[in-house]
């Protein structure tokens, strides 16, 4: 039975309950409603979802324990109270979860801004991958740079006790989002040791494994890597940063020492920064980092 022979049982089924006048007001009533709804607002704006403050959105009806539940939600990014239709997830929070998976991938597969970068004084380079595409699907040639860029590096940043870089990583927005507060406070930090720093170095395409290649290239002390996190459904802002003494080509991964989750909701930029100083304070008079630094 094809469309059209469906379509003729339907009306005779319908006219034969309800008569022929009856399945005209019928239509006549649902062409009046989709006229009526069809109409478009131009001027009109629909709110941004991704503003709503998750801690304080409780959406469980007629909660036993209000005051509890909100109490919990203070204490975690997680996606609790948020209520059910039947089965399933209410659309406010579906739409949520979308609209946060959006964020995260638009983070991945975006770039830093140039004018980002020339505005914080940030030296660019590129390792060897030649797009997105190919960062996602070669980790190793994000770990690596071309001989020309290698010898860029290495007469640039050579005699460097102390290298910061910086790495787009996986989130673009996470360097757009913490670099101008997590750098001055590095600065400042190692300045109060009597420890200065020079350029900065920043990798596109950059994996953490960059920082080895960069370690070889110049000779420094300590370098230390901002990069991108992986994002997720609680924030796209995420960055971590990486330090290690003299890194070489297939160092081991615990020799790196790490703070992660720098972000507004999580550990600040300022106050990673003030850890970063003291981390790569240390490591030059331990002359480790890693499982080999011993705090």
């Amino acid at each position: 039975m094809n469309e059209q022979e469906l379509k003729s049982m339907v009306e005779k089924l319908l006219v034969d309950m309800i008569g022929k006048a009856g399945v005209n007001n019928i239509v006549n009533e649902v062409t009046n409603k989709v006229s009526g709804a069809s109409s478009v607002d131009e001027n009109g704006c629909i709110p941004d979802i991704t503003e709503i403050d998750l801690k304080t959105q409780l959406l469980v009806e007629n909660p036993h324990d209000r005051e509890g539940y909100l109490k919990m939600k203070q204490r975690t990014p997680a996606r609790i109270g948020i209520g059910r239709s039947g089965p399933r997830y209410k659309t406010i929070t579906q739409l949520r979860v979308r609209a946060d998976h959006a964020a995260a991938q638009d983070s991945v597969f975006s770039y830093v801004d140039e004018d980002f970068i020339k505005a914080n004084g940030l030296i660019p380079v590129n390792t060897m991958c030649h797009d997105k595409d190919e960062y996602l699907t070669r980790p190793d040639l994000g770990r690596r740079f071309d001989e020309e860029t290698t010898k860029f590096i290495k007469d640039k940043f050579s005699g460097q006790k102390v290298l910061l870089v910086v790495g787009d990583g996986l989130s673009s927005a996470a360097i757009e989002a913490n670099i101008k507060e997590i750098i001055p406070a590095i600065k400042q930090g190692l300045k109060m040791y009597g420890i200065e720093i020079g350029d900065i170095l920043f990798v596109k395409h950059a994996r953490v494994g960059a920082m080895d290649a960069i370690g070889d290239a110049t000779g420094a002390e300590v370098v230390c890597i901002l990069v991108g996190e992986r994002p997720g459904l609680v924030t796209a802002e995420s960055m971590s940063a990486y330090i290690a003494y003299k890194p070489t080509a297939n160092m081991p991964e615990a020799n790196r020492t790490v703070i992660s989750n720098i972000h507004k909701g999580g550990t600040t930029a300022v106050e990673a920064g003030a850890h970063v100083a003291e981390l790569i304070k240390l490591m030059l008079d331990k002359k480790a980092s890693g499982i080999n630094l011993k705090i």
